[in-house]
C-alpha cells in the first residue's frame, strides 16, 4: 500500500513536532526518508521502481508544499508596521509551528493573557493548532505583554511573532 498525499504530510507534521532527527519509511522499492536540522527540515523522497511514474507524481506534491513552507519562513514576519526603535528592547514570543492561532483554551473561556498581563517563561500564553494537536505556547520570559501581534483564529507561520513582552 503506497502512502498517500495527506498521510505524507501528516508524518511531515508529526515528525517536525516530534523529538525525531530522522524517519524513514520504505515499503515495495518505495522510500520516504525525512530528517530534521537544526534550522530546516527537510524531506527527501524517492522512488527506486521506476515503472510506477503516477506513484511518483502522486508522492512530488507533499514534499514539495512541504518544503515550499519552510522557505517561507524568513518571510513570514509581516508586524513591521511597529516602528523598529519601539521593539529593539523587547522579547519576541514567536509561533514554533505553521498552525491556527487561538488566544483562549476554548471559545467560550477567557483568553490566556491580554496587553499589561504579567508572565512568567512558565505562562501559557496562547495554543496553535496543528493537525488537530492544540499545542500551549509559553512565555519563555518574564515580563509584560506589550502587544499582541495576531488575532484569535488566525494562521499563523513558523517562526512569526506573536506577541511582544517587555522582559523584566
Amino acid at each position: 500500500m503506497m502512502l498517500k498525499v495527506q498521510e505524507i504530510r501528516e508524518l511531515i507534521k508529526l515528525v517536525d513536532q516530534s523529538s525525531l532527527d530522522e524517519f524513514v519509511y520504505e515499503y515495495e522499492g518505495a522510500k520516504i526518508k525525512m530528517k530534521k536540522n537544526a534550522a530546516v527540515d527537510t524531506v527527501a523522497v524517492k522512488e527506486q521502481v521506476t515503472p510506477a511514474p503516477v506513484v511518483v507524481a502522486e508522492k512530488t506534491p507533499a514534499p514539495v508544499a512541504a518544503v515550499e513552507v519552510k522557505q517561507e519562513e524568513p518571510i513570514a514576519p509581516q508586524p513591521a508596521q511597529t516602528p523598529a526603535a519601539d521593539t529593539s528592547n523587547l522579547h519576541k514570543i514567536t509561533s514554533p509551528m505553521v498552525g491556527t492561532f487561538y488566544a483562549s483554551p476554548s471559545p467560550d473561556a477567557d483568553v490566556y493573557v491580554k496587553v499589561g498581563s504579567k508572565v512568567s517563561s512558565d505562562s501559557v500564553v496562547c495554543i496553535v493548532e496543528a493537525m488537530k494537536l492544540f499545542n500551549e505556547i509559553e512565555a519563555e520570559v518574564n515580563g509584560e505583554i506589550v502587544e499582541i501581534l495576531v488575532k484569535d483564529g488566525q494562521l499563523v507561520e513558523y517562526g512569526q511573532p506573536l506577541f511582544l513582552v517587555k522582559p523584566e
